[in-house]
């Protein structure tokens, strides 16, 4: 970098931006993020590879460096020093927005507490483009992100998510979509469900149907290309105070709470008395 180019940007000194990016389909790029890319000091890339296709694709020749989630830790020093010095930086993900189900939440609380100022630069997002096409309820919506790989923790975050009364949006990957539908579909039942994949790309496609037939027809088929998972709240009644399910819900949020929070957290989600819930919390934690 020359120091002519980073004198130039030092008017937009002491920035984050948070640039959202195609998720597919280049030509979804907005005019605002290919400007703030053409402006900035450098731009932090989770993948530099994948984000040079984007940045020579809108003529973009401003700088890049790798920031990703094993060099996390050792370059948020160092961008913090820059964003210090009066530089400005773009933060980008291999697609969509960044820190969604992506690196950045740490270099984002580490830039407030220097003091410099963070701008999201809004664009595509899978979540929002799933929702919008796939003929769900869309007046609430939980987003999950990726489940968790170890199987206790994962059973324990699906009977979470069951007791929830809205429309729940996951992300998978292909090779483990038929093993997860097997998974929700076990303790969710056999609930309306959509997955859209590949999307806004030449082959975007939306299966509909039941967490069940999915759950073949992804066997079968044996997708290939990004997922978003999407299922409908139950529609019987009486889900949210199963004995088995409030248990379930109370050791998910043990394991990240204090008891009295836990309950609390619970009890909103069930709807059942914050005491009743409290005085399982601590037979649960005394077992």
């Amino acid at each position: 970098m020359t120091h002519s180019k980073s004198t130039s940007k030092s008017n937009q000194g002491g920035t984050l931006y948070i640039v959202a990016t195609p998720i597919g389909n280049l030509k979804d790029m907005t005019f605002r993020a290919v400007e703030v890319l053409q402006h900035v000091n450098v731009v932090a890339c989770e993948d530099t590879r994948t984000s040079h296709v984007l940045l020579a694709h809108y003529g973009v020749k401003t700088p890049t460096l790798s920031f990703h989630e094993h060099n996390s830790t050792s370059m948020i020093e160092k961008l913090i020093a820059r964003l210090d010095a009066g530089e400005s930086i773009a933060l980008l993900s291999d697609a969509g927005t960044p820190l969604i189900s992506d690196p950045g939440e740490g270099l984002v609380k580490a830039v407030w507490a220097a003091g410099h100022t963070v701008v999201p630069i809004p664009g595509a997002s899978a979540t929002m483009a799933a929702l919008s096409a796939a003929g769900v309820a869309t007046d609430g919506f939980y987003f999950a992100g990726f489940l968790p790989t170890k199987t206790s923790e994962r059973k324990a975050r699906i009977a979470f998510l069951r007791a929830l009364p809205t429309t729940l949006v996951l992300f998978e990957a292909p090779h483990r979509i038929g093993e997860t539908l097997e998974s929700l579909n076990e303790s969710m039942g056999d609930r309306t469900a959509v997955i859209a994949r590949e999307l806004t790309k030449t082959h975007e496609t939306f299966h509909r149907g039941t967490i069940a037939s999915l759950t073949k027809e992804m066997t079968d088929k044996k997708p290939k290309g990004e997922i978003v998972l999407l299922i409908e709240p139950a529609a019987a009644e009486g889900v949210l105070n199963d004995a088995a399910m409030v248990d379930a819900l109370l050791k998910d949020a043990l394991s990240r709470l204090p008891k009295s929070a836990a309950s609390a957290e619970v009890a909103k989600a069930t709807g059942l008395p914050r005491q009743e819930i409290y005085a399982r919390a601590i037979t649960l934690s005394e077992e």
